[in-house]
């Protein structure tokens, strides 16, 4: 069987070292641990699905790709379906940021014994940035790609601290904000358009709710802009 990932998941392989042990929990097709093996990037792969229905088609894939004796695909909840120290690797993609938090919150073992987590949440990715930092995970890195008209980002975290002052930083990723890709400055401006016709909605709207809505996207806004008018000029393409 011959696998070739879409973008957003090629991104996750990026971040997932050489000869490691992964958890790809939410694997669906089975397709990043066929290639993780095939490629020769990781030893091993614990595919997780929480549904009959996708731990079926991975059995199938990892199957039919003769890979049996180096991914094992497990039926379960979330880090259910791995014990500590089974892996040192767990990615979660695919899914949404609450169901990430939630996945990290109810694995607190499994996640003692981990060096890196590789995330890449559909959305509400703030809420996975606040939770890693309030939770001892340090984003060690992060990077962004567009695909089907959608930004993806990815967010790699291991066991650590790091101080972040800034709320808004939360929001835009500090490595992002740090690297500065071309497709992250596509991103912010799609950002700051967007931001500013919400803003120009809220301006009719009255309320404790609203005020507090207006000055947080305002802060988001005035933090693009000064992104946006520091950025180099010779990487604004």
């Amino acid at each position: 069987m011959s696998v070739k990932l879409s973008a957003r998941l090629t991104c996750l392989v990026r971040y997932v070292p050489t000869d490691s042990v992964v958890a790809d929990i939410g694997t669906d097709h089975a397709y990043l641990p066929v290639y993780l093996v095939r490629n020769r990037i990781a030893s091993r792969v614990v595919a997780g699905e929480i549904s009959r229905g996708p731990y079926g088609t991975a059995l199938e894939a990892v199957r039919k790709a003769g890979l049996d004796s180096h991914i094992e695909v497990r039926l379960g909840d979330g880090l259910q379906v791995i014990s500590p120290g089974e892996v040192n690797v767990v990615v979660l993609a695919g899914m949404g940021g609450r169901t990430i938090c939630s996945i990290l919150t109810s694995g607190q073992a499994v996640l003692a014994g981990l060096e890196r987590l590789i995330l890449q949440p559909m959305r509400d990715v703030a809420l996975v940035r606040r939770w890693l930092d309030e939770n001892g995970w340090r984003m060690t890195d992060e990077d962004m790609v567009y695909e089907d008209n959608h930004f993806y980002v990815v967010i790699v975290a291991r066991p650590g601290r790091e101080e972040i002052a800034d709320s808004v930083v939360f929001e835009l990723g500090p490595r992002l904000l740090e690297n500065r890709s071309a497709v992250f400055r596509r991103f912010l401006l799609k950002r700051q358009a967007e931001i500013g016709a919400v803003l120009t909605e809220l301006q009719t709207a009255r309320g404790a709710r609203v005020l507090e809505k207006s000055s947080r996207l305002q802060r988001e806004a005035d933090k693009i802009e000064e992104v946006l008018t520091n950025w180099p000029l010779g990487q604004r393409t």
